[in-house]
């Protein structure tokens, strides 16, 4: 028997619709691909809060706020001060002076000798580290949020393996808003493979609704605001 050719076969239909869904997709794919560079070369901004339209000194006292209602600790000292900072924390918690270091050069540059008693290794974390110390990227006031960006001076792991996580962060890094902070993020360079939002202590509520802190990253968050210091980031 002959096919049918009739322009209402069901088999002809069903083609036809097949390769007009695919014209259409891959239309709506095209659209879709432009407005996303559209977008991100514009970098519209989202509603911004109005507590962030502040001073620079007052967004530090901002960030230090917001840090803190989080479970997060916070102190400021002057340049030159990292390693008395690091080590002081850790005695008053009676916790291990052994810290790894993210090999960013101005941690490197800095007098860990003064505190002899506080060993001192650097480079990626390992299973058995108990404190990590790295910088961060930018402070965002809005919420308190560290911004963190993967590289060969910020290895990943030491934001998430360690049970204490130390951030060294220049005062003049802390700003108002998230969309600030990708800008800081964008004007470092190429973007890192990875880039971490870190809101106080790692916790969770998922068993019976009841906080836990230590859940899927370190229990503790020190954050050392630095006076006159230029840190890298990378």
């Amino acid at each position: 028997m002959a096919a049918d050719r009739s322009d209402d076969s069901p088999a002809r239909a069903a083609i036809l619709g097949g390769i007009r869904r695919a014209a259409g997709a891959l239309r709506d794919a095209e659209a879709a691909r432009a407005a996303v560079a559209q977008r991100l070369a514009a970098h519209p901004r989202n509603l911004i809060p109005a507590r962030t339209a502040l001073p620079p000194a007052a967004l530090v006292e901002l960030f230090v706020a917001k840090a803190r209602s989080v479970a997060a600790t916070v102190e400021r000292v002057a340049a030159g001060g990292v390693p008395d900072a690091v080590a002081d924390y850790l005695a008053g918690r009676n916790l291990p002076a052994r810290v790894r270091v993210a090999p960013d050069p101005a941690l490197l540059a800095l007098a860990w000798d003064s505190r002899p008693a506080l060993e001192v290794d650097f480079g990626p974390a390992r299973p058995d580290d108990a404190t990590s110390v790295t910088s961060a990227l930018a402070g965002i006031a809005e919420t308190g949020t560290l911004l963190t960006a993967s590289g060969p001076g910020h290895p990943t792991g030491l934001t998430f393996l360690p049970s204490t996580h130390i951030v060294v962060l220049p005062v003049e890094r802390i700003v108002g808003s998230y969309e600030a902070g990708w800008d800081l993020l964008r004007a470092a360079g190429d973007m890192p493979r990875t880039a971490c939002l870190v809101t106080g202590p790692s916790r969770t509520a998922d068993i019976e609704q009841t906080a836990q802190l230590h859940a899927h990253g370190p229990g503790r968050l020190h954050i050392i605001l630095v006076d006159g210091a230029a840190l890298t980031h990378g």
